[in-house]
């Protein structure tokens, strides 16, 4: 309770006193969007973990041994990403549902266990130092104009020719390829894309911290269930929805402080009644709207009568 009085009476000193919340806020609520570009076109890839941490190594060791400027380290990073994305989408789009998910949570796990904890430049299970680019207070109002524009320009994307393809896909392929949509085209380029943002979200949130941490929770699967719940929670059938859940699962340990110890279990129920009472996500295709079950009746509107 007192984190929301500290929010409403004093904003100026929440806003000192919870900084690094904040940032966090913002680059989740960007991986939620990479997340949501995937959906989006129809797959369930998982792999945004794996990118965000290309992003923040390639940023890390940029910046360490070359000193190159925070601007540049972000730009080559996102773009490396994407090319990876390119190169791994290749091979595993040719798979659908549950396969993608699982060769992607392949992808993140090699990358993680079998490169970053194996490679003494990466640190290994130590980590890798960032006391060069850490700039946690500097990096937070960039961090939340990336986040608008990022959610804008997805959103824009989503109303023309390419976000029109995306959903025929999602939909049907069959019926989207009888319609001359070039379907493996539109997966690579929205999975190219999810990579390019997961890998500016990874160098981004790169200038939070001062370790760069290999862990599960950081780059792994963990992490990976994590985004997947904010577009569960949030909906994804809005670019605004996994946002929205990003939101609310970075806020959870706040918003139940007293759960102290059970607060996994109390995110959990917390989760299974959304699911329950709003399927469609909290954000759905209309936007927020009542949360009711599918199976609680309907007023009933009847025709005028014709007396």
């Amino acid at each position: 309770m007192d984190f929301f009085i500290s929010l409403f009476s004093d904003p100026i000193g929440f806003w000192s006193s919870h900084s690094l919340l904040i940032g966090q806020i913002g680059i989740n609520g960007i991986i939620a969007t990479s997340m949501f570009l995937v959906l989006y076109s129809g797959q369930l890839s998982l792999a945004a973990p794996g990118f965000m941490a290309i992003g923040a190594y390639t940023t890390v060791l940029m910046s360490n041994h070359w000193h190159t400027p925070g601007v540049l380290n972000t730009v080559v990073a996102a773009l490396l990403a994407g090319v990876l994305g390119l190169l791994v989408g290749l091979p595993v789009l040719r798979l659908r549902g549950v396969f993608l998910a699982i060769a992607t949570i392949g992808f993140i796990e090699a990358l993680r266990l079998g490169v970053i904890l194996n490679v003494p430049f990466t640190g290994e299970g130590l980590g890798l130092s960032n006391t060069t680019g850490a700039d946690p207070l500097g990096g937070i109002n960039i961090i939340l104009l990336s986040l608008i524009a990022v959610v804008f320009v997805i959103w824009r994307l989503t109303k023309g020719r390419l976000g029109n393809a995306w959903a025929a896909i999602r939909q049907d392929e069959l019926a989207a390829l009888s319609q001359g949509i070039h379907v493996a085209r539109y997966k690579m380029i929205a999975f190219v894309m999810s990579a390019l943002i997961a890998g500016y979200a990874g160098a981004l949130e790169s200038r939070l911290l001062f370790n760069i941490d290999p862990g599960d929770a950081q780059y792994g699967v963990t992490r990976a269930v994590q985004v997947l719940t904010f577009a569960v929670l949030g909906g994804s059938g809005f670019v605004l929805g996994p946002v929205v859940g990003a939101l609310i699962v970075t806020l959870l340990p706040y918003i139940f402080g007293g759960a102290g110890p059970y607060i996994n279990i109390v995110a959990g129920i917390f989760l299974i009644a959304v699911i329950i009472f709003r399927p469609q996500g909290i954000v759905g295709r209309g936007g927020l709207a009542i949360v009711r079950p599918s199976w609680w009746p309907r007023a009933r509107v009847s025709a005028p009568s014709t007396e």
